[in-house]
């Protein structure tokens, strides 16, 4: 069955700051922003996104990952120790999730960064009660967790991803 796409865009501003939305809206976004701001336009990078009804095949470990809010074992994912400019895409829709900027080593065992694409995770208490899980926004994939108070970056946030969740796409690759 062929997969129904449509199409988005990420706007990077000079000021570290992002919007992200449909492309239909690009235009207008631009001619918003560009006379009423200090910050310049950085980049552009457009991605296309699955429906919510047709996603990427996963393997089974994938599956019990991103379906059934399962954990790799730490340091064994393949975007643990890697670091290279790009985005982090949901594995299953293809949804940016986060910038490789915001990439850090906290010694953990998985992948780690302090910021989300803006709209892109959403938080809801784990089932333990004590931590905060983190879904993809757009297809309810399980993604890891998130922790806030540990002092590891300035923003004091850290998002402990499951590599088998992500795709790392090299930032000339994605437009």
């Amino acid at each position: 069955m062929a997969s129904r796409m449509f199409h988005v865009y990420i706007l990077e501003l000079d000021n570290g700051s992002y919007y992200v939305g449909h492309t239909n809206n690009l235009q207008r976004r631009l001619q918003e922003h560009r006379p009423k701001s200090h910050a310049l336009i950085s980049s552009v990078v457009y991605w296309s996104i699955m429906s919510s009804t047709h996603f990427h095949p996963l393997t089974p470990e994938e599956e019990r990952v991103i379906v059934h809010g399962g954990t790799e074992p730490p340091g064994s994912g393949e975007y643990d120790a890697f670091f290279a400019d790009g985005m982090y895409v949901c594995r299953r829709c293809s949804a940016p999730l986060f910038d490789a900027k915001a990439k850090f080593d906290a010694g953990c065992g998985w992948p780690s960064f302090d910021e989300e694409m803006p709209g892109a995770v959403t938080r809801i208490p784990d089932r333990d009660g004590l931590r905060t899980e983190i879904r993809c926004a757009s297809c309810d994939g399980h993604l890891g967790h998130v922790f806030a108070g540990e002092n590891m970056t300035a923003k004091d946030t850290r998002h402990c991803v499951n590599s088998l969740s992500l795709r790392f796409v090299p930032r000339d690759q994605a437009a």
